[in-house]
């Protein structure tokens, strides 16, 4: 059993930046594809971005180039940093692992994600 635990989340202005960082803690985590979700009111959850256990990364296109995700082992923690922020990007953001191989397709494949976080907050204002 994995268990995520997600912080970071906060309001801020467009153009802003917020950290999420997703902890993990029970079985090893190392071998899984960990991916972060978000889900805005009213909306489907959406791939934003996974990273695979040897740093592969892949991105959905809406954040690429303003998002980068990276995973520290050593500390059994995913991070997302965020940048230059937009008001779309508001949303509940979720952290997940797949044990599924990590690839771009895998981001739109949510029912591949057998753990998910509680999720944490982002809000951007205009």
């Amino acid at each position: 059993q994995l268990h995520l635990v997600e912080s970071g989340g906060g309001s801020v202005q467009a153009g802003g930046s917020l950290r999420l960082s997703c902890a993990a803690s029970g079985v090893s985590y190392t071998r899984y594809c960990m991916g972060w979700f978000r889900q805005a009111p009213g909306k489907e959850r959406e791939g934003v971005s996974s990273i695979s256990s040897d740093g592969g990364t892949y991105y959905t296109d809406s954040v690429k180039g303003r998002f980068t995700i990276s995973r520290d082992n050593g500390k059994n923690t995913v991070y997302l940093q965020m940048n230059s922020l937009k008001p779309e990007d508001t949303a509940m953001y979720y952290c997940a692992a797949s044990s599924a191989s990590c690839s771009r397709p895998l981001l739109l494949w949510r029912l591949a994600y057998s753990y998910w976080g509680q999720g944490t907050q982002v809000t951007v204002s205009s």
